[in-house]
């Protein structure tokens, strides 16, 4: 058996319920088919770049699967005549990750809130604006221009 790794993207009117039930519906297919389904993670309902079949938002879902080609082809085939899934994505990996994918480590960041106070700036640092470097000094500091070639003929 070989390791995958699949995400599906839900219509955005559909209720947590009936996306939980699409995945029942599909670990089903995979489980009859002599596979086994590892973690499942729902990324919740999220903004797509840019409109798929009339929908501006989707609910994300990945899979973490191991189990025979034929019943991936299977369950591709039954994601393909659902209308309630838009898009999906299979991937061949060599081993699943341990522990929460990238997507869920970066919403456990963003709960974290605004760590720097709203100041804009990052840690210690103090926020500059565009004009304030260090590395230079006033104009009269360091001298007269000299001019660029063609200039002041």
């Amino acid at each position: 058996m070989a390791l995958y790794e699949h995400v599906f993207l839900a219509r955005q009117d559909l209720s947590p319920q009936q996306v939980d039930e699409l995945v029942e519906r599909f670990k089903g297919v995979i489980t009859e088919g002599g596979g086994k389904i590892g973690r499942v993670e729902n990324w919740g309902l999220k903004s797509l770049t840019y409109r798929v079949k009339k929908n501006r938002k989707a609910y994300y879902t990945l899979m973490d699967i191991d189990t025979p080609p034929a019943a991936l082809s299977e369950m591709e085939r039954q994601m393909g005549l659902s209308e309630d899934v838009l898009r999906f994505l299979t991937v061949k990996v060599e081993a699943h990750e341990e522990g929460p994918s990238a997507m869920l480590q970066k919403r456990e960041r963003d709960d974290r809130g605004d760590r720097d106070g709203g100041r804009g700036g990052f840690g210690d640092r103090p926020q500059r604006s565009f004009g304030d470097r260090p590395d230079r000094g006033p104009r009269e500091d360091r001298g007269p221009r000299r001019p660029r070639d063609g200039e002041g003929e």
